[in-house]
C-alpha cells in the first residue's frame, strides 16, 4: 500500500484489551494481513466480533460467457454497446480472462444495499464515467470519473453512485495484490521524485463513524466463479478505528505525471501499478518525442511474453484510427501490432497527444469471452492492409 495510515480509535499496544465505553466490554481486534504473517497488514477494531454469522448459501452460478473457438487474432470491441442494467455488481460484464486475471466492463444502472467481499482476487475498478462514495470498514473515499480504486482481496465494501444517468465502469480482478511499482520507492518505500505521482496525489479512506446495527445484513462473497451470500447479525462496516498498510485507495489518472522521451518510450515508462500477472499503464496528453527525425506512433512490436489490452476512454490515440470512448483493443502475444497504416507517418513533427487510456500488459494469455463477440468490430484484423482500406 502507498504508507502507513491511522484512522479512528485504536489502543496504544496493538493486541491489548481495547474496552468500550462501559469499561466492561471489548472491542474485538481484527489482524488483516497479507502473505501469511510476513507481507503489509493491517489492525481492525470492530464494535462486534466479525466472525458472527447467521446463515451461508452458494447462489446459482451465473450463465457461462467462455468463447472456447474464439481464434487467436486482433480484437476491438466497443464496450460502450454491451449494456446490462444492475448495480455495480450484477451489471459486470467478463470480457477477458485468464487463470488469474477477468476484466470486466459495467454500466451502473441501479443502488444496492448488498455488500460485496472478493474472496480470492484483489480489485482495480476504475471511474470512466459517474461520481459518488465508496464504502468499506476502512472508512470512505469519494469516487469522480478518472479515479482508480485500488480494492484489497477480502474487504467489504459498496459503491454508491451520486445518480444513474450514465455510470461506466472498468473491474480487473487478480489472484495478487495491487502495488506501486518497486522502482518508484526508496528503501523506506517513500515514493521517489521520480515518480509520477506522489503520496498527496493519493485518496485514502476518510473516517466514517462505526456502524452498530445488528439485524440482517447480506454480503455477497465472490469465490473465484462461485458465489456465495452470508447473512451477518452485525453491520459489516462496525469498526471504530484501524492502521496499519492494507487498506482501498484511489488515485485518479488525471493526475499522472507523464515521462517524456528523445525517442518513443515503451509501455513500462508509463506504469501506474504491478501485480505478479500484469503491469497497469496510465496513457494521458503529453509532449511528444524531441529528437529532430523522431516518430511518436509506437514501433512495431511482437511482445512476446504478454497480451496488450487498451481501454480507450477520451481523447485520440496517435496509433488507431475511428476509435470510440469505452473501446477496447486486444493484441495478443504471438503475433506482431503496432500503428495502422498512415498513422507512423502522420504521427511525425506532432507536437503532442490527447490520449486518455488505461493499459493492462497481462503475462498470460487472455481467453476471449462471448461478451466480446456481441460488440465486436470484425473487420479489425484486416485493418493493416492499406490505407485506403484500414478501418474507418
Amino acid at each position: 500500500m502507498p504508507f502507513y495510515r491511522q484512522v479512528g480509535e485504536i489502543p496504544r499496544v496493538k493486541h491489548t484489551a481495547f474496552h468500550k465505553p462501559d469499561g466492561k466490554s471489548l472491542y474485538r481486534e481484527e489482524l488483516f494481513s497479507s502473505k501469511g504473517f510476513s507481507g503489509v497488514y493491517a489492525n481492525k477494531y470492530y464494535v462486534h466480533m466479525p466472525t458472527s454469522v447467521l446463515s451461508v448459501k452458494e447462489l446459482a452460478p451465473a450463465p457461462s460467457v467462455a468463447w472456447p473457438e474464439a481464434p487467436l487474432t486482433y480484437y476491438h470491441f466497443y464496450t460502450d454497446r454491451l449494456k446490462r442494467p444492475g448495480n455495480f455488481l450484477s451489471a459486470r460484464d467478463a470480457m477477458l480472462r485468464n487463470s488469474h486475471t477477468i476484466i470486466h466492463t459495467a454500466h451502473v444502472t441501479a443502488d444496492t444495499d448488498l455488500f460485496y467481499r472478493n474472496a480470492y482476487a484483489a480489485e482495480y475498478v476504475f471511474i470512466h464515467r459517474g461520481s459518488g462514495v465508496f464504502l468499506s470498514e476502512f472508512g470512505k473515499i469519494p469516487f469522480e470519473p478518472g479515479d482508480q480504486l485500488i480494492v484489497p482481496r477480502a474487504v467489504t465494501h459498496q459503491l454508491k453512485f451520486k445518480d444513474f444517468k450514465d455510470n461506466k465502469i472498468v473491474v480487473v480482478e487478480c489472484d495478487t495484490a495491487y502495488e506501486i511499482p518497486r522502482r518508484y520507492r526508496n528503501e523506506y518505500g517513500q515514493l521517489e521524485e521520480h515518480a509520477p505521482y506522489c503520496e498527496r496525489d493519493f485518496k485514502t479512506p476518510e473516517f466514517m463513524p462505526a456502524h452498530e446495527e445488528q439485524g440482517e445484513f447480506p454480503v455477497i462473497i465472490k469465490a473465484g466463479d462461485r458465489y456465495f451470500e452470508y447473512i451477518l447479525p452485525n453491520h459489516p462496516f462496525g469498526v471504530v478505528g484501524w492502521d496499519g498498510f492494507v487498506y482501498p485507495y484511489s488515485f485518479n489518472f488525471r493526475d499522472f505525471n507523464p515521462k517524456v522521451g528523445r525517442i518513443h518510450l515503451p509501455p513500462p515508462v508509463h506504469t501506474a501499478f504491478k501485480t505478479e500477472n500484469f503491469i497497469v499503464c496510465n496513457y494521458v496528453p503529453r509532449p511528444f518525442d524531441f529528437h529532430p527525425h523522431a516518430i511518436p506512433a509506437p514501433y512495431f512490436h511482437s511482445n512476446i511474453d504478454s497480451d496488450e489490452v487498451l481501454y480507450y476512454a477520451d481523447g485520440e490515440f496517435m496509433s488507431r484510427a475511428g476509435i470510440e470512448a469505452g473501446s477496447v483493443t486486444l493484441h495478443p502475444g504471438g503475433i506482431p501490432h503496432g500503428p495502422q497504416p498512415g498513422r507512423t507517418e502522420a504521427s511525425i513533427g506532432a507536437k503532442g497527444t490527447n490520449e486518455w487510456a488505461i493499459m493492462f500488459d497481462t503475462y498470460s494469455p487472455l481467453n476471449v469471452t462471448r461478451n466480446v463477440e456481441k460488440c465486436l468490430d470484425k473487420d479489425y484484423a484486416r485493418s493493416w492492409l492499406t490505407p485506403e482500406k484500414a478501418w474507418q
